[in-house]
């Protein structure tokens, strides 16, 4: 079993070779994921100079680690949004995911980037017999405002979904979709170089602060004066970044992937080939691989530990409980990377005394990392749009913590415990 992204297999982060330092740039971006190139991309094609700085080999992150789902959703449903928010607001944060998604989906055509993009929807399984009538609702709230393919499907006909007794029924999202995401953030990394984009990886941002008009960033490399700073590190913000670590809390999120399995074996279990995920707090999401050959399985299970055999077990045992035909399949790849939360669970696009954050994408950042990286661009040109209804709300920390969520471990134990009973 290898431990590292089974997506490495066909697109392995590679090292950039050294390009020229400048001590002077229009924008500075820290974060080479897909928020940093995205915001590199826009400002570039817009004619500004801009260099970009990652302590890693770029990629290396969330940007090759994560599942490939493409949603713009929220962790929270609209009807939940009505509730707490007001029609008003809770239509402008849902019709901005929509928005979000076209976008993205236009984007990777337009420039045709070959990350197998394909959209085959999304069943979210009821995990308890009560979630089906919640996801019911839902179905019938979103129809009634806008016009989405998104419907419940009852128990009787859930074997059409997805190969497996274990859900309550549960709810389809037809214009959902998956991706490589590694190959994703190649073709996006290969868009910002040939836009003009100079991206130094290997080379970490030590500190910076303000110096009259201008920013100064310090960097392994030397000293950088920029005229705007773009901040898109999500889930990698390390203590040189003090105010941006204590708004964020950073858990691990971990996946699995099989060996190649039978074609009518697959065909069961995944009959429409839908991304999949379930109604429980620390839910799992899981797909098959983009050729459709092998589960794709991942998760919360399993971060209390470091050892990769413990993280493969756990998720293992997560996969078995919805699919007892892999009990025995072996597994060929697990990996893990970091995730990141603003304390409200709403993504960020933040401006503090002059450099603009971009952050907090909530597992969700296939999407909503390039769009709010693209947002953060806009507002520095000054180019629509360039404003957020996620992105508005205060960013806020809490008193005492500095990045280092020690409480995680408790906070996931009482989650654990929720969905056990």
């Amino acid at each position: 079993m290898q431990h590292e992204p089974f997506w490495w297999e066909m697109a392995r982060p590679q090292p950039l070779d050294q390009q020229p330092f400048s001590p002077s740039c229009d924008v500075a971006v820290i974060g080479a994921g897909y928020a940093g190139l995205h915001a590199a991309l826009r400002l570039a094609r817009a004619g500004r100079s801009v260099q970009v700085f990652d302590k890693e080999v770029p990629g290396f992150g969330a940007s090759s680690r994560n599942g490939g789902m493409v949603a713009g959703t929220t962790k929270f449903r609209l009807s939940t949004l009505i509730e707490t928010e007001g029609e008003k607001k809770a239509f402008g944060l849902y019709r901005e995911g929509l928005e979000a998604e076209a976008w993205f989906k236009n984007f990777i055509r337009t420039e045709k980037i070959d990350c197998h993009l394909e959209n085959h929807g999304r069943f979210t399984g009821a995990y308890r017999p009560g979630d089906y009538e919640v996801l019911a609702r839902e179905a019938e709230t979103v129809t009634r405002h806008f016009e989405r393919a998104i419907y419940a499907v009852p128990k009787a006909e859930q074997q059409n979904e997805i190969g497996s007794d274990l859900y309550h029924g549960g709810l389809v999202q037809e214009d959902m979709s998956a991706l490589h995401p590694a190959l994703y953030h190649r073709g996006l990394l290969q868009r910002a170089l040939d836009a003009g984009v100079t991206i130094h990886g290997t080379c970490c941002v030590t500190g910076f602060g303000r110096e009259g008009n201008e920013l100064k960033i310090e960097t392994a490399r030397g000293t950088v004066k920029a005229r705007n700073l773009v901040v898109a590190t999500n889930g990698y913000t390390d203590k040189e970044l003090p105010w941006l670590r204590r708004r964020l809390v950073s858990p691990q999120s971990q996946i699995i992937a099989t060996e190649p399995l039978p074609s009518e074996l697959m065909a069961k279990l995944m009959p429409k080939k839908r991304t999949l995920g379930d109604t429980r707090i620390l839910f799992p999401y899981y797909r098959a691989c983009p050729a459709h050959k092998r589960m794709v399985f991942g998760g919360r299970s399993g971060a209390w530990s470091n050892d990769p055999k413990v993280k493969a077990a756990a998720l293992h045992d997560v996969m078995v409980s919805i699919f007892p035909e892999l009990k025995d399949i072996p597994l060929t790849h697990v990996w893990w990377g970091n995730v990141s939360f603003p304390f409200d669970r709403r993504p960020k696009l933040a401006v503090e005394d002059g450099v603009h954050y971009a952050a907090g994408f909530c597992g969700s950042g296939v999407i909503w990392a390039s769009w709010f990286g693209r947002l953060a661009a806009n507002r520095i040109i000054n180019e629509g749009p360039a404003t957020s209804a996620l992105g508005g709300d205060p960013f806020e920390t809490r008193p005492l913590y500095w990045g280092r969520p020690w409480f995680l471990p408790l906070i996931l134990g009482w989650y654990r415990f929720r969905d056990a009973i």
